[in-house]
């Protein structure tokens, strides 16, 4: 029998020396994407409100004020922490679960803003800082995960086109998406360090924030059979009992039906909620062609200079604005499929598979009026496609200039329309 190598001194201090080199990293790499993208919202969406003010139809939208409590200089401040499903969030925190629409919101977030809000005697101030600092433990994880097979630069970009994303004003309302960032990143950085037993848990929260975190069991279980590899049956490594940690990931889901249960509600509320917000599967992946009809119909209605006859049907308010609206979001489609082509063949498999589980999801379930509803909002979360992007731009200075410029302006812009209560994503 070999006896067991065990490292010199030397050796054990000169690893050290790089972890502690590498956490600086992204400590510093993370906060500097942090504070820079966060002081752009909150300028940009100040700024609107105080240059446009706000929708004549916010009050429809927060009947109950949960989201302007602080008066009229407060709620200027507090313009882009809390719109749209804000409400819903802030609610569930508030008052709990009904049989209603409120079941598609999934109750990880909210009970966290509520924790968090209690100190602070408001919901939106607690969630929207708890929002922040779940941001940056995503930014400071997506550092560590991009550093295990790229250098710092890519690290830094995949951080920076992360925080500056133009959806990322989410990130720091009171949304669920940067706490599903966080734990998502967090159980693929598990598993890429073989820590099953942290995977799995992260896994189970991911899948207790949105329905969509039960599709990590793909990457997670990707990758703990071929590690980082192309799949291949003859290269499979075997099964162990720490495989069964990733059975924790659909016992998320199966613990929030049960728990509405116990509360006296349906369980399956989650999934029958969905046709509350016109969501219905079409089949696999037709919201992408539901999306590209909407889009050419809304093209043709713009291009034809009036609103009558309506071209598309199925939108049921002004059809210039819904035209606006499917032909963004078309955009938005093509983009992403550019990306995960680009995923798929620079980045390991797994990651490329969580991208078209991901995907499949809302496009098998299109909103009929708005095909591709929340796309942007979506793709936000899927970190594999920033990393894509990373690799793509690090080294080439005028990609890197145009993106970050791009993606800045974009920012501001969606933060301003967030602000004053108009529709994004």
């Amino acid at each position: 029998m070999l006896p067991r190598v065990v490292p010199d001194r030397s050796v054990r201090s000169a690893r050290s020396v790089r972890a502690t080199v590498a956490a600086d990293a992204a400590l510093a790499d993370a906060w500097r994407a942090l504070w820079v993208s966060r002081l752009l919202v909150w300028a940009s969406a100040i700024a609107a409100v105080l240059i446009f003010g706000l929708s004549d139809r916010a009050g429809d939208f927060d009947p109950a004020g949960l989201t302007v409590p602080f008066g009229a200089t407060g709620d200027v401040l507090a313009a882009p922490l809390g719109r749209w499903d804000s409400v819903w969030f802030l609610a569930i925190a508030q008052d709990g679960y009904d049989d209603g629409a409120r079941t598609a919101f999934f109750p990880l977030y909210p009970l966290l803003v509520r924790i968090a809000g209690a100190p602070f005697g408001s919901g939106l101030i607690g969630g929207a800082l708890l929002s922040t600092a779940l941001l940056g433990a995503a930014l400071v994880l997506l550092h560590r995960l991009v550093a295990l097979d790229h250098d710092r630069a890519v690290a830094r970009n995949a951080v920076l086109v992360t925080a500056l994303f133009p959806m990322s004003f989410f990130f720091s309302a009171v949304y669920s998406e940067s706490l599903f960032l966080s734990v998502s990143i967090g159980a693929l950085y598990a598993a890429r360090r073989e820590r099953w037993a942290w995977a799995g848990l992260l896994g189970l929260l991911a899948a207790t924030t949105r329905s969509a975190g039960v599709l990590l069991l793909v990457p997670l279980a990707m990758i703990y059979l071929w590690d980082v590899g192309r799949p291949s049956l003859r290269a499979r490594r075997p099964l162990r009992p720490d495989v069964l940690w990733l059975a924790l990931v659909p016992v998320g889901l199966g613990l929030y039906c049960a728990l509405l249960a116990l509360d006296g509600h349906d369980a399956l509320a989650p999934f029958r909620a969905q046709e509350v917000w016109f969501r219905s599967f079409a089949g696999p992946f037709v919201g992408a062609w539901d999306g590209l009809v909407a889009a050419w119909q809304g093209a043709r209605q713009l291009l034809s200079g009036s609103r009558e006859p309506i071209l598309f049907t199925a939108w049921g308010g002004d059809p210039f604005l819904g035209a606006r609206h499917n032909i963004e979001l078309f955009a938005w489609l093509v983009l992403a499929l550019v990306a995960t082509t680009g995923v798929l063949r620079r980045l390991p498999a797994a990651y490329g598979a969580y991208v078209v589980a991901a995907l499949a999801l809302p496009l098998s379930y299109p909103v009929a009026p708005q095909p591709l509803m929340s796309l942007p909002r979506f793709v936000a979360v899927l970190f594999p496609l920033a990393i894509w992007l990373s690799l793509w731009m690090t080294g080439r200075a005028l990609r890197e200039r145009l993106v970050l410029a791009a993606f800045a302006v974009a920012l501001a812009v969606y933060s301003g329309i967030f602000a004053t209560w108009h529709w994004v994503a």
